[in-house]
């Protein structure tokens, strides 16, 4: 998947989004969390706690040490040189296996941030804060099952179904990033973790980096009037269906009937009957406390909160041309019409 950055076109489109999006509107009331900005949520701390570590909140001695082990796609730091060129002469590796000389990616390409999430000032060890576990409180037998052919599985694997179009993963035919960069539970993956938030009196809208998905979020009153205003079921939208109003100084944003087929490939699933809550509060000038509740019996034990921040950083936001001289595509098609005819041919 190849990712170029064009600056002026960048900002061209920014700038058409913000004109339609603030015009016309009254100044908002002064209560309200002011979000509008461009902000990053990149760091190395995962939604799940890993294995062994019991505390949520640790030192920020605890911290360097736990992030100068964090694995990206389960390779930890040591085990390859990070920076080498890939190796295009060694052939293609076993199916299942990750041959660092034919990896993806090299260092160079990452931006994953350098260090522990910190929220409100303190280092955290997973984005999850209830349960106490750290953990995605996962039924052992949901009521409902989602098919594995995410594009986390074919990154650590090489496995999966490249039959046609359709059966790749969403990221990977650009139809969304991967990682749930734009959720609704947003979260940093291993490159542009970039926002940003253009906020009327009517709407919020939610820019994310990877793959240019924008959230249009419309505002209401109260509650009741958001659920009251909910579009049909049948309209099965990527990114769900949102809804937002205020609570005091917080921004509270619900979101339900999200794609099935997302749903499928995301790392914060919910069914028909599920619901995500997101709020957005500022604890200070360059952070916005980002906290989102996951509640679907038909997957979960419990109800689970996660909670992260993002920061104020310098933009634009930059185009991600996903496609753009993409020649993976066409190269994953015709393995897959080499595989049919070598099978046809050995029987």
């Amino acid at each position: 998947m190849l990712k170029l950055n064009r600056r002026a076109l960048a900002a061209t489109i920014i700038g058409c989004s913000v004109a339609f999006l603030s015009a016309p509107s009254m100044a908002q009331s002064s209560d309200r969390p002011q979000l509008t900005g461009v902000w990053t949520n990149a760091s190395l701390t995962s939604l799940n706690r890993p294995q062994g570590v019991d505390s949520l909140v640790v030192s920020p001695a605890d911290a360097e040490k736990i992030a100068a082990g964090t694995a990206i796609a389960g390779i930890a730091p040591g085990d390859f040189d990070d920076n080498a060129p890939s190796n295009t002469e060694s052939g293609a590796p076993p199916a299942g296996s990750i041959d660092f000389g034919l990896r993806g990616y090299n260092s160079f390409w990452t931006d994953p941030g350098s260090s522990l999430a910190l929220v409100k000032g303190e280092f955290r060890t997973s984005y999850i804060i209830d349960p106490p576990s750290g953990r995605v409180p996962r039924l052992e037998v949901p009521k409902v099952s989602f098919t594995d052919r995410g594009f986390g599985r074919r990154y650590l694997t090489g496995l999966g179904d490249n039959s046609g179009p359709e059966a790749l993963p969403l990221a990977e035919r650009c139809l969304l990033g991967f990682g749930n960069t734009a959720g609704p539970g947003m979260m940093g993956t291993l490159y542009n973790s970039t926002y940003q938030f253009v906020q009327t009196d009517d709407y919020v809208m939610i820019l994310a980096e990877m793959a240019h998905d924008a959230r249009i979020i419309p505002l209401f009153d109260s509650a009741e009037d958001a659920r009251a205003n909910t579009r049909p079921q049948v309209m099965e939208q990527w990114l769900g269906d949102s809804r937002g109003w205020y609570e005091g100084d917080t921004l509270v944003v619900e979101t339900i009937n999200i794609k099935p087929i997302q749903m499928e490939q995301s790392s914060v699933p919910i069914t028909d009957d599920g619901t995500i809550t997101e709020r957005f509060s500022r604890h200070s000038d360059s952070e916005i406390v980002y906290q989102f509740i996951v509640e679907d019996s038909n997957l979960y034990r419990q109800p689970w909160t996660a909670e992260l921040s993002f920061y104020a950083t310098e933009g634009p936001v930059y185009e991600y041309a996903c496609h753009e001289g993409n020649y993976a595509m066409p190269g994953m098609l015709a393995g897959a019409r080499f595989q049919e005819a070598e099978t046809a041919d050995n029987q």
